[in-house]
């Protein structure tokens, strides 16, 4: 069956012809999410919510034609969406390795308060309202790289902070 046709039936409910597309692309999938993910187990978890997310949503496609280059914008999101949820979890840990040291909450106030006033927010932003990147640039009216970097530059000011004091 033509590839454009497989696509209008899988958009209009065919659950074989969706299933048909994503059997003949699974190598692709894996590839892509491999690439995005580094490890098997994470690249095989990120091609089952995709797999999940695709099935629940592909009522949505406008453009049977474009069907394969939607599928591929979905697994990259759900790959993004589950590396900044690893990197949350990593920096969870983080924030438990600090707690292990005995840095209490007014030892890391202090520390936090040595730092130019747009730091302070940021920290406060991101670790206690735990708001998103996307959602601090829109507070700042900048760029959400931006953000990202300076949340990278306040971190490693804050490393260097508590290495000098020898916490």
């Amino acid at each position: 069956m033509q590839h454009l046709e497989l696509s209008k039936q899988a958009i209009s409910g065919d659950h074989a012809s969706f299933l048909q597309i994503l059997e003949a692309n699974e190598d692709i999938y894996y590839r892509i999410a491999y690439s995005f993910m580094r490890n098997e187990h994470d690249a095989l978890e990120a091609i089952q919510e995709f797999t999940y997310r695709s099935f629940k949503k592909i009522h949505t496609v406008r453009q049977p034609q474009f069907l394969s280059t939607w599928l591929i914008r979905i697994l990259l999101n759900v790959c993004h969406d589950m590396k900044k949820k690893i990197n949350r979890i990593e920096l969870k840990e983080d924030i438990e390795i600090v707690q292990q040291e005995n840095l209490n909450y007014l030892e890391l106030a202090d520390v936090i308060a040595k730092l130019p006033t747009e730091q302070q927010h940021l920290i406060y932003l991101k670790y206690y309202r735990e708001l998103k990147n996307e959602e601090i640039a829109r507070e700042f009216n900048i760029p959400e790289g931006t953000v990202k970097s300076r949340l990278h530059a306040t971190l490693r000011k804050l490393r260097s902070l508590f290495s000098e004091e020898g916490r």
